[in-house]
């Protein structure tokens, strides 16, 4: 993706941060997008680990957790009345609280990269877990902490007097600005010798430290860089719900922003945005519709590994790459059938999986009370039998057209 076309896309995305609120004004819309936003940060950061210097993490969520937490206890200050700080800023004290343990225990644990790395990282992430259940003052307990991100003055006093972060729109401004401002932080940072280094490390660290670079100090400054802006993402969510939980801390989380880069593009610098985006959706969004949300995220997970190894991201520069070289005729004639299989075999497959669902639910299991299951009445055959049509419909159409998904190109988007 050339740099002309990654600027441009910027450009879109920013309008849409600026206004969405004015055509998705709604409550839940604002708290989805916040947490969109929030997620993209975090997606970005872990990308500077996987995608720029090829370290797999299973523990990333501990820097974003100590950035929520940092920023909670921060509010919780400001409650008690000790300290009076800007709200707005806030967000960097969970930047610095990241950093600050990445680099307390990053020093040794990037000696090795690869597999040694993605093991000590997965133990890290599950002993702060553990320590979080033992240190109930400091991480809340089960329960969390909470605190009122109205408790101190949204910015320096006599600046913005009208705004106190409180109503949804507010907070929604102030995260996308700060989803604005990592994003471009991180771009810049692709354009320095660090990242090139990092990049020269992922590829091929024995040729890195043949020329004189130290591999282990390269992956040590990349760790210490991604905390940072993970911790920034911490914060940032924080302040949107309001609370800091030992779920923040686990395995879970870490493995989620790992799906959303790896569905997104870790080859592209938006990609993680577009698996954040997908993510967040699927976990929050269409968990209001059906309980069976998790089976479509692990299965849109295991389509983009098997179909479309770039992500999202790479599909589409692919596609555009197609369109560009060949016109968009020759390729809607050779993508068409593909494409109408590909959607006939999802809509088959989420219709099957509904009913499935309506089955397990009429034994006794729990169900989201918004279920589109519960309108199909999986005792008749009628249902079955469409599901059955357009799996077998969308199997003919895949096989008639035979043309493979765009791969992602052998080049990377820094």
């Amino acid at each position: 993706m050339g740099s002309r076309t990654g600027w441009t896309w910027g450009a879109v995305l920013l309008a849409l941060l600026a206004f969405a609120p004015l055509v998705l004004g709604g409550r839940f819309q604002l708290g989805l997008m916040s947490q969109m936003c929030a997620m993209a940060v975090f997606a970005l950061s872990y990308n500077l680990l996987l995608g720029q210097t090829g370290m797999l993490s299973f523990g990333h969520a501990v820097y974003a957790g100590l950035g929520g937490f940092a920023v909670i206890h921060l509010l919780r200050g400001m409650e008690a009345g000790g300290l009076v700080l800007p709200v707005a800023l806030l967000p960097l004290a969970g930047g610095l609280a990241g950093a600050a343990f990445a680099a307390l225990i990053g020093y040794p644990t990037t000696r090795r990269g690869g597999t040694p790395f993605a093991m000590i990282s997965l133990a890290i992430g599950e002993l702060v877990y553990a320590a979080a259940g033992m240190l109930p003052e400091w991480f809340g307990g089960e329960g969390g902490l909470t605190a009122d991100r109205t408790a101190g003055p949204a910015f320096v006093p006599g600046l913005w007097p009208g705004w106190s972060l409180g109503p949804d729109t507010h907070i929604y401004y102030l995260t996308a600005c700060w989803t604005a401002a990592c994003a471009l932080a991180m771009r810049a940072l692709g354009r320095t010798p660090l990242l090139m280094l990092a990049n020269a490390v992922r590829d091929n660290p024995q040729r890195a430290a043949f020329v004189g670079q130290d591999p282990h100090v390269v992956r040590y400054l990349m760790l210490m860089a991604s905390a940072f802006f993970a911790g920034i993402a911490g914060g940032l969510a924080a302040l949107n719900l309001e609370i800091a939980s030992a779920d923040s801390l686990g395995a879970v989380r870490s493995g989620t922003v790992l799906l959303a880069v790896v569905v997104g593009g870790s080859g592209f610098f938006l990609g993680p945005v577009a698996g954040a985006v997908v993510v967040v959706f699927f976990s929050v969004a269409l968990s209001r519709y059906t309980g069976a949300w998790q089976l479509y995220l692990g299965l849109a997970f295991a389509a983009t590994v098997l179909f479309l190894p770039g992500g999202l991201a790479g599909a589409a520069h692919g596609l555009a790459r197609r369109i560009r070289r060949h016109g968009p005729v020759a390729v809607a004639r050779e993508f068409g059938w593909t494409a109408v299989g590909t959607l006939s075999l999802a809509l088959g497959l989420c219709l099957a999986i509904e009913l499935a669902y309506a089955v397990v639910h009429a034994q006794g299991s729990m169900a989201t009370t918004a279920s589109p299951a519960k309108a199909l009445d999986p005792s008749g055959a009628g249902p079955w039998v469409a599901a059955g049509v357009l799996l077998v419909a969308g199997a003919a159409c895949s096989w008639r057209g035979r043309a493979r998904l765009p791969a992602m190109p052998e080049g990377r988007d820094a």
